[in-house]
């Protein structure tokens, strides 16, 4: 009966074992770990490294923003990134916003200026999946949408690579190691030299995804830097204050006489 038992209970343990990841799809159809590089914004005393930002923007201005949106970034805040103000006017004048309705009561068509939302590739979203079969996401929040966040991101820009042996694609498909499913409707966006650097950084596609991740979380999340500054100057008082008051505490009560 023991032995049987013994018997049972390793079988068990070697089914367990043996088993896929909870939620992990068997097959071709598995996600594999995100990748999960070092960003300097990350972890208690994390900050955004402002030359990453700079650089990200260029990779979303010259390369992302030709299909997505970002619609909860305005022109002006992008001083933040290390834009000067002419360099912010000249870029929201590059493209063109509906404005109106005129004296006549007529919508007209005028250059971009910084007060506006970063203005998008396309006026709506049908107008979009007319051209792309799907209206490509806009990108203000992704890295705090998605599981994953900046994680999840950079990993989709990298884990582009050649369907596996016998997998078939739908039409207009891309195999992506990361992507849900494997099929996404977004080419590779990224290819080595695809940016210019202002700084001469050499533009690899790991530096352009790491950049562009870091400049995205930035516009999810533009006050990081001063919430974390915020936190610890509130943990550092709150220390302060639980020294004060056990110091009070005994100095209140070392001549009390402790009695039972």
């Amino acid at each position: 009966m023991m032995r049987s038992l013994l018997i049972g209970f390793a079988v068990a343990l070697a089914m367990i074992a043996g088993a896929p990841p909870a939620g992990a799809a068997p097959g071709p159809n598995r996600i594999p770990p995100l990748l999960r590089p070092h960003f300097s914004f990350q972890g208690v005393f994390g900050r955004y490294n402002k030359a990453a930002l700079k650089r990200g923007f260029e990779v979303f201005h010259q390369v992302c923003s030709n299909c997505h949106a970002l619609n909860r970034v305005d022109y002006h805040s992008l001083s933040a990134v290390g834009l000067t103000k002419a360099q912010i006017k000249a870029l929201a004048a590059e493209r063109q916003i509906q404005a109106g309705p005129n004296a006549e009561g007529k919508m007209f068509m005028r250059p971009g200026r910084p007060s506006d939302p970063y203005i998008p590739p396309f006026p709506n979203a049908e107008a979009a999946a007319a051209v792309y079969g799907a209206a490509p996401p806009d990108l203000s929040l992704m890295a705090v949408q998605r599981k994953g966040g900046p994680d999840f991101i950079y990993s989709i820009l990298m884990g582009f690579v050649p369907a596996p042996k016998g997998v078939s694609l739908p039409p207009n498909k891309f195999y992506n190691e990361y992507f849900p499913g494997h099929a996404i409707s977004m080419p590779p966006p990224l290819a080595p030299g695809a940016v210019t650097y202002a700084d001469g950084t050499k533009a690899t596609v790991p530096q352009m995804a790491h950049d562009v991740v870091t400049f995205l979380n930035w516009a999810a999340q533009p006050h990081l830097d001063e919430r974390k500054a915020l936190g610890l100057r509130v943990l550092g008082f709150v220390a302060f204050l639980t020294i004060l008051f056990y110091a009070l505490k005994r100095q209140i009560w070392k001549n009390v006489d402790q009695r039972d």
